[in-house]
């Protein structure tokens, strides 16, 4: 079973990599991983990987700026890179990375699992399923836009995935550890290094567990009409009016300048699509459902306000982050191996 093994809030920085350190982190994340596999094995390597505060002092060693978001993106970019030609040696491989790269996962993930031996399909739908919990089932604020997933030969696995909020300029990232876990969805972290948000719309808390089952069973007793109609109560009149208005029928998309998602901007007609795919899917728990193609945020939220008004299963909890650090330092500062 995996485990969700901690996260850590960044600053937001731009800019590019130069060649050369790139290069460098390429070598240098080789060699350390190369030597730890051989003093501590590869699963105590996917522990490291799964610590936020050893993954952030392993970019900085590699030469990155200490409390960089762009550590996460150069450290899973060079080891992809470095481990590639290691991998039939030393027994990890590296898939994913950032923007398309991240929608490649499942496939490489086969690939290997065919050539290795174990279910790469089964890792495939792990790593589905990881990206939709920390975007649907997590809504704090941060979209992702990076996955990484580290597998061994013996199919063990970590995930290091990122999320950005470009309204605070930060970025968050998720570990995710495949060991000691019981559940994808009931409480999965371990730990989670970053800024405590507050409030936020959190189905992975033990409390949730009564919102998981009751959008569950509200698909099948309201179905996608029902669930619309009392969303339209809850909302006003909203959801209804926003399909019918702010959405013609041709093709015209305006993006709101907020971050989180907000009843006006739910889309009467691309919800009732997605829950009448979920509907017809008839997921036996919350995790397939997440899995049901088109269902996000928006759908996910949906269901859990109605499964609150129908069923009093509340869905709003607090941020699973269990502790924080200093981020202020100096921008620019970068370390380097002697």
């Amino acid at each position: 079973m995996v485990q969700r093994a901690g996260s850590a809030d960044l600053p937001l920085h731009g800019g590019r990599v130069p060649r050369w350190l790139g290069d460098r982190m390429t070598r240098l994340g080789a060699v350390i991983t190369a030597a730890i596999v051989l003093e501590y094995g590869r699963d105590e390597m996917l522990r490291r990987l799964a610590h936020p505060f050893w993954f952030q002092s392993f970019g900085a060693v590699m030469g990155m700026d200490w409390h960089s978001s762009g550590i996460t993106t150069s450290v899973i970019g060079a080891l992809k890179r470095g481990l590639a030609p290691l991998s039939a040696e030393i027994g990890i491989h590296v898939c994913g990375g950032r923007g398309s790269h991240s929608r490649q996962t499942p496939y490489e993930l086969v690939a290997i699992g065919d050539r290795m031996g174990f279910d790469g399909a089964a890792l495939a739908r792990a790593s589905r399923l990881v990206a939709k919990v920390d975007s649907a089932a997590v809504q704090d604020g941060f979209d992702l836009y990076l996955h990484g997933f580290v597998v061994t030969d013996e199919g063990h696995w970590v995930v290091v995935q990122q999320g950005m909020n470009g309204d605070r300029r930060q970025a968050r990232r998720y570990h995710w550890l495949s060991e000691g876990l019981r559940s994808f969805v009931d409480e999965p972290h371990s730990a989670i290094d970053g800024v405590d948000q507050g409030m936020i719309v959190n189905l992975t808390d033990r409390r949730a567990d009564a919102s998981r089952q009751r959008q569950l069973d509200i698909l099948g007793e309201l179905g996608p009409d029902g669930i619309e109609r009392q969303l339209a109560k809850l909302l006003g009149g909203s959801v209804a009016e926003a399909g019918s208005q702010t959405q013609p029928m041709l093709p015209h998309l305006v993006m709101p300048a907020h971050h989180d998602v907000r009843p006006e901007d739910i889309v009467a007609r691309r919800l009732h699509g997605n829950l009448a795919a979920a509907a017809e899917c008839g997921p036996r728990d919350f995790a397939e459902l997440l899995l049901v193609p088109g269902v996000g945020a928006r759908t996910v939220r949906a269901l859990a306000q109605v499964a609150e008004v129908v069923h009093g299963a509340p869905y709003h909890f607090s941020d699973p982050a269990r502790f924080s650090v200093a981020q202020a330092a100096r921008i620019g500062i970068r370390f380097r191996c002697r």
